[in-house]
């Protein structure tokens, strides 16, 4: 289930941030985020340009942080991310924030693209990715500099046709990761 981010998410964000293994590919370095610091995020992370939702469990814990960032409705597009706590990792909590998250940027927000980008040594993720439908699109050779060595990006995309011939192809979910 999504919902806008609260100020109870706080320390539940900083154990991803803190978490070396989580933000080992991250071009942030999230390991200097403070209580404030996230707090501060938190008040500001939803407007017409970028919105933040956790997505949390029955218990409406908090699982992981999935955005649209950089949204254009100029050119009906924005950009997809997703970081989950180590608990939820491979619970399927992600994939299913995801489909929420897709039908969100289409339906609601009325987006003709959802797109990211991945580091191209990060297999698992791209699995992922194309998993949840994302239809690689491009490399981007020296895209990022982290630590000081520079990473190529994988770009991917889905467009408003992509989606919906994935959602006419199952029943009663436009996909299942």
């Amino acid at each position: 289930m999504l919902r806008k981010l609260e100020e109870k998410d706080a320390p539940f964000m900083l154990e991803w941030m803190h978490d070396k293994e989580i933000t080992a590919g991250f071009q942030r370095p999230f390991s200097q985020a403070t209580l404030e610091t996230v707090l501060s995020f938190i008040q500001n992370s939803f407007d017409e340009e970028n919105q933040n939702f956790a997505f949390v469990n029955a218990e409406d814990e908090y699982l992981g942080t999935i955005s649209l960032k950089h949204i254009s409705h100029v050119n009906d597009k924005a950009e997809y991310a997703v970081v989950a706590r180590k608990c939820a990792q491979g619970t399927g909590a992600a994939k299913k924030a995801t489909e929420e998250l897709i039908q969100y940027a289409f339906t609601e927000l009325g987006l003709h693209k959802v797109y990211l980008s991945v580091l191209e040594e990060n297999v698992r993720a791209q699995k992922f990715y194309e998993k949840c439908g994302f239809i690689k699109e491009g490399l981007e050779v020296d895209a990022v500099k982290i630590n000081g060595v520079y990473h190529n990006h994988m770009w991917y995309g889905m467009i408003t046709d992509s989606y919906t011939h994935l959602r006419a192809h199952e029943t009663g979910a436009y996909l299942v990761c």
